[in-house]
């Protein structure tokens, strides 16, 4: 198995085309065509995770937090993430990062957060927008079907939780082949009329290409006529954070309590308590007080996140409770959630969660 199948499968969840612009998600060294021997999943690479990897006899570490964020001017090893990176590259080791377009996925970071704890009915709490395309294509009759189930295939037609949509409006097509062609129906010199099929589907413009290689490839034209319209739409499955109800709203103590108790922080916290239940949460791995007004609006009853900055709590104002319960802590469940992705796949790869606390944070 290629390093390239690896990556290919978390990719399949959290495409890079989902990151933010700042952001540097991919595989910063060694090659995709390696043979993997084995992955290590970690929140943050260091010396140490690259040492264990070594150990291990493991030629991969798949990581949350990218190694190299921002440009390097030097790697003389004069800090931890030089000496990784010296190390990482001496041993033939990769090293690929999965950031945030892993926070974006709909069943990425804060999917996993959600699941932790305990919520249900969960949506993204900021869904992206100028991430959709409008696919047309215009099919004779004959070919609709294979041309839609080649499509629906490669992955057009979702909306929310529905798949396979498309509007389809019959008609007719005219044109006329010139000579040197190979028309499917019509005569070379001819205007020929085709009963056809126009077909209208979504998807996400990442995936733009690989559908349209599907679709020309089952097409019976020589020359297939389609075109793709950038839509303005939210994308319900790819965006910032989420929002999720509990079964039963519970007191506010009690809800930071299991804060404390899920994340297994040292510290929880927390703006002036509301005196009213929590039943609706948002939340946000990491760095998230972004989201403050996008809880607010969605009527949330708390706000999750991993920091917040000092003037960040007077933005509650009695309206949210907000919880800044760490960021590693609140991120920590990344592992796991990258591990799974992998051993679904590739059921009898070896695979470990690292052994290495990578916290910077400590608490008295």
């Amino acid at each position: 198995m290629k390093i390239g199948d690896i990556i290919r499968a978390i990719e399949t969840l959290a495409p890079v085309s989902y990151q933010e612009s700042y952001d540097n998600s991919g595989l910063y060294c060694g090659s995709a065509g390696w043979e993997a021997s084995g992955a290590l999943f970690t929140l943050d690479v260091t010396e140490a995770v690259v040492d264990e990897a070594i150990a291990l006899g493991y030629n991969l570490i798949i990581a949350h937090h990218p190694l190299i964020f921002k440009p390097l001017k030097r790697i003389t090893g004069g800090n931890d993430q030089e000496r990784s990176i010296v190390k990482a590259i001496k041993n033939d080791i990769a090293i690929y990062a999965a950031h945030t377009n892993l926070d974006n996925a709909y069943g990425g970071v804060n999917a996993m957060i959600c699941r932790k704890l305990g919520l249900k009915n969960c949506s993204i709490l900021q869904p992206a927008a100028d991430m959709l395309r409008k696919l047309v294509v215009f099919v004779p009759e004959s070919h609709a079907e294979a041309v839609r189930t080649a499509i629906f295939n490669a992955g057009a037609g979702h909306i929310g939780d529905y798949d396979s949509c498309s509007y389809n409006l019959e008609g007719f097509g005219t044109f006329r082949a010139q000579v040197g062609t190979n028309p499917f129906v019509g005569a070379i010199g001819s205007i020929h009329k085709e009963p056809e099929v126009r077909i209208e589907t979504v998807c996400e413009s990442h995936a733009l290409g690989r559908i349209v290689a599907a679709m020309v490839e089952v097409h019976p034209y020589e020359e297939v006529a389609w075109d793709a319209y950038p839509l303005t739409n939210e994308n319900p499955r790819v965006g910032s954070g989420m929002v999720g109800e509990f079964e039963e709203a519970m007191d506010e103590m009690d809800f930071l309590k299991l804060l404390k108790s899920v994340f297994g922080t040292g510290c929880v916290k927390y703006s002036p308590l509301t005196g009213r239940k929590i039943k609706k949460v948002a939340l946000c791995g990491g760095s998230g007080n972004f989201l403050i007004h996008q809880a607010m609006a969605k009527k949330a009853d708390a706000f999750v996140t991993g920091e917040l900055k000092y003037h960040d709590y007077f933005l509650a104002e009695g309206k949210i409770l907000l919880a800044e319960a760490g960021h590693y802590e609140t991120e920590q469940f990344t592992k796991e959630l990258l591990a799974a992705i992998v051993k679904e796949k590739f059921t009898t790869f070896a695979t470990r969660i690292s052994g290495i606390q990578s916290n910077p944070v400590n608490y008295l």
